[in-house]
């Protein structure tokens, strides 16, 4: 693919709105995440979601864990979206309201859902690697509005964080 190409494809996709998650895994140092906007269900049985990272070092240690939790954020988390985005933005704060599952997976305990998720296929795809996995538990957290990734920016009703 030429250079056009790919810029025009990012270009396109900086237009479509997208759901916003934070992954987030145990790692060897402490716990990782990242925040997506790829997440896709696959299929609903087996339940299995989908979700692509680029290969930066938060992302290496996120694919070498054996499970992971890919929580569904909403327009309170837009703040939190942000610091997850950027490379040594505050992670895992206590005022970002996370705790530790029995099984070691960080956890955000107020977002619209927390999946906990098992990779079933890791693909690389140029510099990125396309993750299937498979949805082993669901937490429902509190009723919440939207939180939209459109533009480089978050969106809600009325609040906005850009990246």
């Amino acid at each position: 693919m030429d250079l056009t190409t790919a810029e025009k494809m990012k270009a396109a996709f900086r237009r479509y709105p997208t759901g916003v998650a934070v992954v987030s895994a145990a790692g060897p140092d402490g716990p990782v995440g990242l925040t997506l906007s790829s997440v896709a269900s696959v299929s609903v049985s087996p339940p299995a979601l989908s979700f692509s990272v680029l290969g930066t070092g938060s992302a290496t240690i996120l694919l070498a864990a054996d499970s992971y939790v890919v929580h569904l954020l909403g327009p309170r988390h837009a703040g939190l979206a942000g610091d997850f985005a950027r490379s040594g933005g505050p992670r895992f704060t206590p005022e970002q309201g996370w705790s530790t599952l029995p099984t070691g997976e960080p956890v955000l305990r107020d977002a619209l859902d927390a999946l906990v998720v098992r990779p079933l296929h890791r693909l690389p795809v140029g510099d990125s690697t396309l993750v299937v996995a498979e949805v082993v538990q669901v937490l429902h957290g509190p009723e919440d509005g939207a939180l939209v990734h459109h533009a480089r920016t978050f969106v809600t009703s009325g609040l906005t964080e850009r990246i």
